[in-house]
């Protein structure tokens, strides 16, 4: 939009000493709102560290789910059990987390690959140069984690392998049942929100992202016009409506 036009933004997190992610002013109003109507649970393939770096509006949530439903925070300290039982999950359906890294990174190139990563013990992801990534390589990674009970997804400049029991939807649905909820909403625009959307009452995905790339839709999800900062206001209006 024109310069002028453009909303007013409240940092919500400092990365490194440097500002990093944003809502707007409208958006931090909502947000509080929202925390005073219904149980708001922050939900996110970041680690445990890099959630602690964002500070967003209201009370602070009493649940959040991290590394992509592997920790079940409550009152900001994982749940052990709910990590016991993600762990015994993941031993018993799928491959070790070192076999899928190791085959990972043997089969990326220097050229492209800028940083390997192990997220919690749970999962593991390559940074890349996405211009200079091969076509198919991701493709193929991911025919050959899919028999060992990984998935594997390109997302900006991330490529992840995850465990197909890992996912944001069965920790949602756990946190649903200890409050008791009459009703789940849910909003994400990433491949890895999926599951998450199609486990809620109503979902909402935004016009930007993974799953608007690949036209991604299902029964009970809004597909908003809305992209980029603004989408987050639109999220939290429909959230709102809805309660």
């Amino acid at each position: 939009m024109p310069d002028a036009e453009a909303p007013r933004l409240l940092c919500v997190e400092v990365y490194e000493g440097r500002p990093l992610s944003y809502v707007t002013e409208d958006a931090a109003e909502l947000l509080v709102e929202l925390g005073r109507r219904a149980v708001f649970v922050p939900t996110t393939t970041r680690t445990r560290e890099q959630y602690g770096r964002v500070r967003l509006p209201g009370a602070a949530p009493t649940y959040a789910i991290c590394a992509n439903g592997g920790h079940l925070l409550v009152d900001g300290v994982s749940d052990p059990e709910w990590r016991r039982a993600v762990g015994e999950r993941l031993d018993s359906e799928c491959a070790p987390l070192g076999e899928v890294r190791e085959r990972m990174v043997a089969a990326a190139d220097p050229a492209w690959l800028l940083k390997e990563r192990v997220a919690e013990d749970l999962f593991a992801y390559l940074v890349v140069d996405r211009a200079a990534l091969p076509e198919g390589w991701v493709k193929e990674l991911g025919e050959w984690a899919d028999g060992l009970g990984w998935g594997v997804s390109l997302q900006g400049r991330k490529v992840y392998a995850v465990p197909k029991p890992l996912t944001k939807g069965a920790a949602v649905s756990e946190v649903a049942r200890r409050v008791g909820a009459g009703l789940t909403l849910g909003a994400g625009d990433s491949l890895l929100d999926a599951d998450l959307l199609r486990v809620v009452d109503r979902g909402w995905r935004p016009g930007h992202g993974e799953l608007a790339d690949v036209g991604w839709a299902s029964p009970g999800v809004t597909v908003l016009a809305e992209r980029g900062v603004v989408a987050g206001e639109a999220v939290l209006r429909g959230f709102l409506g809805a309660v």
